[in-house]
């Protein structure tokens, strides 16, 4: 039958959900993550500490071991908030490392194949596509953050003798929502910073500059002008005083050079909606032909 002598009409079968086209993206993005075996060793290299951490809760509970071990027992173990600050503080940082390699590998070969235009020409919208790239982003990074603190202070309530998850659930819950606020933080500024390149290794070494080259500007800043706003370009430093302040343990920072959490949330805030800008310019289904 001749193409012209057709009738077509609109289908009318069924439609998937708008959530699960994400998640397709969501699933792809998390493979294509997972594909490399430098991830993996990166994955490696963060589960390394929590298992030295592991065994140090081992020995803190169990007299009997520290006993066996004689001298090379380590002196005055004490598992408490601080303890888990120091894992958290750990896990967040090689966190970094993983977004610095995983988040390029979400964003950068669709921009730099011309394959935004494609994606976009099928049911998804541009925020269904930058949700599905955060959701493999954000599942990945918390393989490395609270899901191996988390278990850790499940084993330290499990091994002590005392009733001691009861007591020090305050601490469960500072280390599960400063970590969901780190990795929420890192994805929205891997994926942003990697829009904006097509080259990967460069993007890489973009997000570590975008961490540690303001830090260094705040420094100065609060050293110059005496000052502790300079600190608001400080990441480290703000995420170190609300990961002590939700966890409840002592601020190793001076009172006078200390940042409100007001302000430490307001920054956070601002650089997201600012990353988000720099998506919602960068997302768009068009192409670019050079002639």
């Amino acid at each position: 039958m001749s193409v012209y002598n057709r009738n077509y009409r609109t289908y009318t079968g069924k439609v998937t959900p708008i959530w699960s086209r994400i998640l397709v993206l969501a699933r792809y993005g998390y493979a294509e993550a997972w594909s490399s075996k430098i991830t993996l060793g990166i994955l490696v290299l963060g589960l390394l500490p929590c298992i030295v951490s592991l065994f140090g809760i081992y020995l803190a509970n169990n007299p009997m071991a520290r006993l066996l071990l004689g001298n090379g027992a380590p002196r005055g173990l004490t598992i408490n908030a601080r303890y888990f600050l120091n894992m958290l503080q750990v896990q967040s940082w090689l966190a970094l490392a993983l977004a610095a390699w995983v988040a390029p590998r979400l964003i950068t070969y669709d921009l730099a194949d011309n394959a935004l235009p494609i994606l976009l020409s099928h049911p998804i919208s541009r925020f269904g596509y930058v949700l599905g790239k955060f959701i493999a982003l954000f599942a990945s990074l918390s393989l490395v953050t609270w899901i191996p603190v988390l278990i850790l202070f499940a084993y330290q309530g499990y091994a002590s003798p005392q009733s001691w998850i009861a007591a020090n659930l305050s601490i469960a819950g500072g280390l599960l929502a400063g970590a969901l606020i780190w990795i929420a933080f890192l994805s929205i500024l891997g994926l942003a910073l990697s829009s904006w390149v097509k080259w990967r290794i460069a993007a890489t070494g973009i997000i570590f500059a975008s961490v540690f080259v303001p830090a260094g500007v705040g420094g100065i800043i609060s050293a110059v002008l005496r000052t502790r706003w300079g600190y608001l370009l400080n990441i480290p430093v703000m995420m170190t005083t609300l990961w002590e302040r939700m966890l409840g343990t002592q601020e190793l920072i001076r009172p006078k050079s200390s940042l409100p959490t007001a302000a430490i949330a307001a920054m956070l805030i601002l650089a997201c909606l600012l990353f988000l800008a720099m998506l919602n310019a960068r997302i768009r289904a068009r192409e670019v032909v050079k002639g």
